[in-house]
């Protein structure tokens, strides 16, 4: 969960109320948050004083409380000390109107833009110093690193509507970036901030597009390249009266929310508080939407649904009281029923459930009562996991480590390099791959313990390892289209292949399981393009085949890099149940 950094006397102005450190922890606890500690720093307001700065966790769905104006506003509220603002947009004259426009080279990059403005805000150094804070951690947090959004805050003042928002190659985009003394293009951008120690790790969200975002103004004034850095020229300072915000983005949704959270925080600094001036921005499609939107939800939930879900007994009237400690306007439509509205800073509140947790929070975990459950239950292990756990432990105690790989793996890895075809396996694919080594889920253990292997060639031989796991096989007869199977996977790694030791495991997990030879199992010699011909065998049970035995053919121990030749066996352990 994130931690907010906050001044301790700035935090109760905004309470209203002062409190000695230790009831204050009790406050944090009683909000759901946690004071994790409380320490004395140089003033970043007053050069040359100490001041005392809580550290605070607040819960990672939370945007509204990760800066001091909206935590300062959260703990007041569920004080009762204040009621939850109303916010107000404010939407000027067709003439006037702040407009943004998206061009078609955008779709390639991040194609969604919202913009709000905050009109006449007076910003002093505690204020202006929490407003770039907010974004940072809005940046590190929802934003997901700037992948999903990336905020850009500008004087208003020093540029000229209309904006537009393209997409441009990174040499015919030039300007001078944030706090920089000249102007450079979009790859002496990269070479500049490569060894920054803050920007860098955002430098491979474009460096390898064809085109990097861009935002300018009327005059070919550059206001971003995100979501790298803002420009120089319409940068913010405690002067700027005006300032203009643009989120770009990969996620439309996320970004409203991040504007939303940004605006509804700082907008009570402004000369009419808590209003916002909306920004029309036109869409690829042509179609025109305003931001933001701050938008109001309304939800209706069931008082003694609430009461059975929590183990409380309150009344309408109490539970509407405790929801409106919590920022939430509720009110009763009727016995039993409560209407809440949800505002645009809770967009934590998803579902019922939200509100229920926000009762809870609000009534104190400690005040309810414990009982014991009216229906009792008797828990058991999975059959499955506690035959898998007794194989785990028989296999460790002849000397075999266990080993825990990747689910995911290459097409190459579960196919190619195995001598099969991909397209004759039951292979799952993952739609949208991040990287060529996750692309399918596994069918077999084989390729996850060929690596491990590889990767500890420097140990001593033999190595002997195993896995014991799921793989995944494309079922037309499942609900899912697909299906779990537990396999047990044996690898023994030396200088000759020791068919006859795994042969020796076989014959020991048999007689574990209470499957004798030849009435019971039995190989029969099979061809697999994975195993030498002539040193592969099926492993039968009752009739049926459930895995494999044999050493692996050079091409296979070639494919993974490994020096010396290795014996396998790979069984379904799901017909021992």
């Amino acid at each position: 969960m994130p931690t907010i950094t906050v001044n301790r006397e700035l935090l109760f102005d905004y309470i209203g109320q002062k409190f000695t450190d230790e009831k204050f922890d009790e406050l944090c606890f009683e909000f759901g948050i946690e004071l994790d500690d409380v320490v004395i720093e140089p003033s970043k307001t007053n050069p040359g004083q100490e001041e005392t700065q809580y550290k605070i966790e607040i819960p990672a769905n939370r945007y509204d409380m990760l800066c001091v104006e909206g935590l300062g506003r959260a703990l007041a509220i569920f004080l009762k000390k204040q009621t939850p603002p109303k916010f107000k947009l404010s939407e000027p004259k067709a003439d006037q109107l702040i407009r943004m426009k998206v061009l078609p080279n955008t779709a390639t990059v991040r194609p969604f833009v919202v913009g709000a403005v905050l009109r006449n805000i007076k910003f002093t150094q505690a204020n202006y110093n929490s407003f770039i804070d907010l974004q940072d951690k809005l940046h590190q947090n929802l934003c997901r690193r700037r992948t999903l959004v990336a905020i850009g805050t500008h004087d208003l003042d020093t540029i000229k509507t209309p904006f537009v928002y393209d997409a441009r190659r990174p040499t015919d985009i030039k300007f001078k970036p944030l706090n920089q003394t000249g102007e450079v293009n979009g790859i002496e951008l990269m070479d500049l901030y490569s060894k920054d120690s803050h920007l860098k790790e955002y430098l491979p969200i474009i460096k390898d597009k064809e085109f990097y975002p861009v935002i300018y103004d009327s005059n070919n004034v550059v206001l971003s390249l995100p979501p790298i850095i803002n420009g120089d020229h319409s940068k913010i300072t405690l002067n700027t009266r005006n300032v203009f915000i643009e989120c770009t983005a990969t996620d439309l949704h996320k970004a409203e929310v991040v504007l939303d959270t940004v605006v509804t925080m700082f907008s009570q600094y402004c000369e009419r508080k808590f209003e916002v001036e909306t920004v029309e921005v036109t869409q690829l499609d042509g179609s025109k939407q305003l931001y933001p939107k701050l938008a109001e939800r309304v939800e209706e939930v069931d008082t003694d649904d609430v009461n059975k879900k929590i183990g409380i007994r309150v009344d309408d009237a109490t539970m509407a009281d405790l929801l409106s400690k919590m920022g939430l306007q509720a009110r009763v439509v009727a016995a039993k029923r409560i209407s809440v509205t949800i505002p645009p800073t809770r967009s934590d509140v998803l579902h019922a459930c939200d509100i229920v947790e926000d009762v809870a929070i609000a009534y104190g975990f400690n005040n309810i009562k414990k009982t014991i459950p009216k229906t009792n239950c008797f828990s058991s292990e999975f059959e499955l996991n506690k035959l898998s756990d007794l194989l785990r432990l028989e296999l460790a105690q002849i000397g075999y480590t266990e080993a825990l790989t990747f689910t995911l793996c290459s097409r190459e890895d579960v196919a190619e390099k195995l001598g099969k075809k991909i397209e004759n396996l039951p292979v799952v694919h993952i739609s949208n791959p991040k990287t060529l080594d996750f692309q399918v889920v596994r069918t077999t253990l084989l390729p996850g313990l060929l690596k491990t292997i590889a990767s500890s060639r420097n140990m001593p031989l033999p190595l002997k390892i195993f896995e014991v796991s799921d793989v995944v096989l494309k079922d037309a007869d499942a609900e899912v289209g697909a299906r779990n199977e537990r396999h047990l996977t044996v690898v023994f790694y030396n200088k000759q292949a020791g068919f006859e030791i795994v042969h020796g495991v076989l014959d020991r997990l048999m007689q574990l399981v209470e499957v004798p030879w030849k009435s019971g199992y039995e190989l029969k010699h099979i061809d697999d393009p994975t195993f030498m011909p002539g040193r592969c065998a099926a492993v039968n049970v009752h009739g049926k085949r459930i895995g494999t035995v044999g050493v692996l053919h050079p091409d296979v121990i070639k494919a993974y890099e490994l020096n010396y030749p290795c014996c396998a066996l790979e069984i379904n352990v799901e017909p021992f149940l």
